[in-house]
């Protein structure tokens, strides 16, 4: 007498379990392809919008740098925060903190100055904090133009 054993691993349930677990993937990176194109999107409205090449939103760090001469943001801080916070960040935890307050701070600078720059509002500048990719998107496909570099008062980099 023959016997087989059975541990699971075909049963429907089993089978319907990754077929789910496939579908949900392939949701999820489909889900991710269309929000990465309507960041592409968006990005290179608001550059033409404010006067610059549209394939400078494309290209990582250059199309912060770019938006740092959009809005008037001094651009030594692409090196503060893409350079200097991850040195400092290994000092143990003052160096964290540090350079969690830089790059909060240029956050926040980049905001302010890109709404400024829009003729928008503090409220709109904390929306463009926290929800960059929506009021980005309003930015970019509202009647509302660029009105030049008007940045938000920056204490490290003060203008002459």
């Amino acid at each position: 007498m023959t016997y087989t054993y059975n541990y699971g691993y075909n049963t429907p349930s089993a089978t319907a379990a990754v077929g789910l677990g496939f579908g949900i993937i392939i949701a999820y990176v489909v889900i991710m392809l269309a929000v990465c194109a309507f960041s592409i999107i968006v990005g290179w409205k608001l550059f033409t919008k404010a006067g610059k090449e549209g394939w400078k939103s494309l290209i990582p760090i250059y199309n912060i740098y770019t938006l740092c001469e959009i809005v008037g943001v001094s651009p030594w801080w692409l090196l503060i925060v893409f350079v200097g916070c991850p040195i400092v960040a290994l000092i143990p935890i003052l160096g964290y903190l540090a350079s969690m307050a830089a790059t909060i701070y240029f956050g926040i600078l980049m905001a302010k100055s890109t709404a400024n720059a829009f003729g928008k509002d503090t409220g709109f500048a904390v929306g463009l904090y926290f929800l960059p990719l929506i009021f980005g998107a309003i930015l970019a496909f509202n009647k509302d133009t660029y009105q030049g570099a008007n940045p938000m008062n920056d204490i490290i980099f003060k203008k002459k």
